[in-house]
């Protein structure tokens, strides 16, 4: 598979991550089911980006900007975090993952921006600039997009993992 093919095969399990995330804000059932297994969702999300950055650097030969790094820097943690969380079913990580996620995000935005308006950022390299658009998925959808959509769907689904359950426990019940 040729690196575009790649890029909009990660596009598309974003939008469909976003797309149930969505559903999620209207139906409780589905809200429910988020929250019974944000960590592995939220994991699956940090897995897939790490795995994604990793071919494109290691398999397709991009080179990674500054600001790819730094990204990274966010992402990787999350993989293994999320998985050992996930593991030990503990919950209470997720409060911790979305601080990591908001400062991915807040750098996958700034690096959408330079992508955007390169000539306003003197933050790039000369030899490998991180306004380069080495990939396009549905001739759009660059790297720094699907990374911030990646800390994006890992931010909902930890929010939504957080949140208390709308209805009472069986416990609670049994009180009442």
């Amino acid at each position: 598979m040729d690196a575009s093919t790649v890029a909009s095969v990660f596009a598309l399990a974003l939008f469909a991550g976003l797309s149930g995330v969505v559903i999620a804000v209207f139906s409780e059932s589905v809200r429910a089911m988020v929250r019974r297994r944000a960590l592995m969702l939220a994991g699956s999300v940090a897995v897939g980006a790490t795995i994604g950055s990793l071919y494109f650097s290691e398999v397709a030969d991009f080179i990674p900007c500054e600001l790819c790094w730094y990204q990274r820097i966010a992402m990787y943690p999350l993989a293994v975090l999320l998985v050992m969380a996930s593991v030990r079913r503990d919950q209470s990580m997720l409060l911790y993952v979305r601080v990591i996620a908001l400062l991915g995000l807040a750098v996958s935005a700034y690096h959408v921006w330079v992508q955007w308006f390169p000539e306003k950022s003197n933050f790039c390299e000369f030899d490998n600039p991180c306004s380069a658009r080495w990939v396009e998925a549905f001739d759009r959808i660059t790297i720094p997009q699907m990374a911030g959509l990646s800390f994006v769907l890992i931010i909902a689904t930890a929010t939504i993992g957080l949140r208390p359950s709308a209805e009472p426990s069986a416990s609670e019940e049994s009180v009442a």
